[in-house]
């Protein structure tokens, strides 16, 4: 039993984190967002009301938690003050409970046109980003060219790095005729953004480290997937951060025995978003249904999912890449209707059987799946909270994952609400 948590996604992204961190929250006091930016997309439903949060930490809707933003993720500030704008009408004082690192790199307008421009000129190569800039941010952090919100307490200084900024990318967006805001309108910008952002800012390391000082729980929330990592994900049709646990600590300020259990979110079956290989993909009626029963429309984008089933070799790696302690399985009962299912438990690649996924997306692409075959429970699962009321065959199903994927099942999502879950072991001490 653990005082800090990692929650972090096994797969493609979507697997449900934003509610699972959202329950967890119940015991956290403090919960941390390490990497990605506003093209994460965490739901949260709560009776009838629906909350899809991009940037702000899934615990704001708690009354007791403070949230905070690390220095490893991207920020809009359009996208934040949208969110916070949002909140602030359903009556959660955001700004109250609500925290930014200084060292957080700011998404311009200029890395929304660049972000745009490259995937028109990929064509048919193209990475199917969210075209919000996310990816030319964290090229020019990489770069050491970025501003980041520390800059904005020094505005002239902050024109003059913009000056620079923008005249190493003016040209690549001329050679693509993409438009983008003026120079002197993204410095007008930049003082609005400095009055409501400045006072948000905060010591996050300091605030990590004084919290469990004082035995308070942290809980670290994850965006996108282990699958999606820029470099152990389906490179290169990945995002452009790191999505695994060892990212919570460099893109929070804190040591890794500052983790002291990582909860992985996988779904009972598989979906992905956008362009990539995806070896367990249906095109078939099983696939139709679950696309339909699961509601598989990107929670950023509104782009449809593709789905597929259970790929059991890659959530192994994922599992055994994040150090998990224990697994939830999300939307077991988006399966309840299927008289049979299928997992994959290999690969064949050139003829020869593999039950590790390759690296890239190139050889990923010529992998086909090897199934094994269990019967459909084809009973009510959905609002089910006691293990022992699953129908049995069901778990057989997820005593199967567990051995696949050598990590026990501690958690099960039964629906979307807060309250839907089966809790086989609670992370939280």
């Amino acid at each position: 039993m653990a005082k800090s948590v990692l929650v972090l996604g096994l797969q493609w992204g979507d697997e449900g984190k934003g509610k699972l961190v959202d329950l967890l929250t119940e015991q956290a006091e403090l919960v941390v967002r390490f990497q990605g930016g506003h093209n994460a997309g965490h739901t949260l439903i709560i009776g009838d009301e629906k909350t899809v949060l991009h940037l702000v930490p899934s615990g704001i809707l708690r009354d007791k938690v403070h949230c905070v933003i690390g220095n490893g993720v991207v920020v809009s500030p359009e996208a934040l003050f949208e969110e916070m704008e949002m909140l602030t009408k359903r009556g959660v004082p955001v700004e109250e409970r609500l925290s930014i690192s200084g060292a957080c790199p700011l998404i311009l307008p200029l890395h929304i046109a660049l972000d745009q421009a490259r995937e028109i000129a990929a064509g048919k190569d193209a990475i199917g980003t969210t075209g919000r800039g996310i990816g030319p941010a964290y090229q020019d952090k990489v770069a050491r060219r970025a501003l980041r919100i520390q800059d904005l307490f020094d505005l002239e200084r902050f024109d003059e790095k913009l000056d620079s900024l923008y005249a190493h990318h003016s040209s690549n967006l001329e050679r693509h005729s993409v438009e983008t805001t003026s120079l002197d309108a993204m410095k007008e910008m930049a003082r609005e953004y400095a009055k409501r952002l400045l006072p948000l800012v905060g010591d996050v390391p300091g605030m990590i480290d004084s919290y469990r000082k004082q035995g308070k729980r942290v809980l670290f929330e994850g965006a996108q997937g282990t699958l999606l990592d820029v470099d152990h994900g389906t490179y290169p049709f990945v995002t452009s951060s790191n999505t695994v646990a060892g990212a919570a600590c460099s893109g929070s300020g804190c040591g890794p025995n500052a983790i002291e259990y990582v909860l992985g979110i996988a779904k009972a079956y598989t979906t992905r978003v956008g362009a990539g290989p995806f070896p367990t993909e249906l095109f078939d009626e099983a696939g139709k249904e679950l696309g339909e029963r699961g509601h598989e429309f990107g929670a950023t984008t509104g782009r449809q999912r593709r789905c597929g089933w259970f790929d059991a070799p890659a959530v192994k790696r994922a599992c055994i890449i994040n150090g998990v302690t224990g697994i939830c399985v999300t939307k077991l009962d988006v399966m309840d209707t299927l008289k049979t299912v299928k997992i994959c438990t290999a690969y064949k690649l050139d003829g020869v059987e593999i039950d590790v996924p390759p690296l890239g997306a190139d050889a990923l692409a010529k992998c086909e799946p090897v199934y094994e075959e269990m019967p459909g429970w084809q009973a009510q699962t959905e609002g089910v909270t006691d293990y022992a009321k699953l129908p049995t065959v069901a778990v057989a199903y997820l005593e199967r994952l567990e051995e696949l994927v050598g990590v026990p099942v501690h958690m099960v999502s039964t629906g979307p609400e807060r309250n839907q879950n089966v809790i086989v072991e609670l992370p939280f001490a």
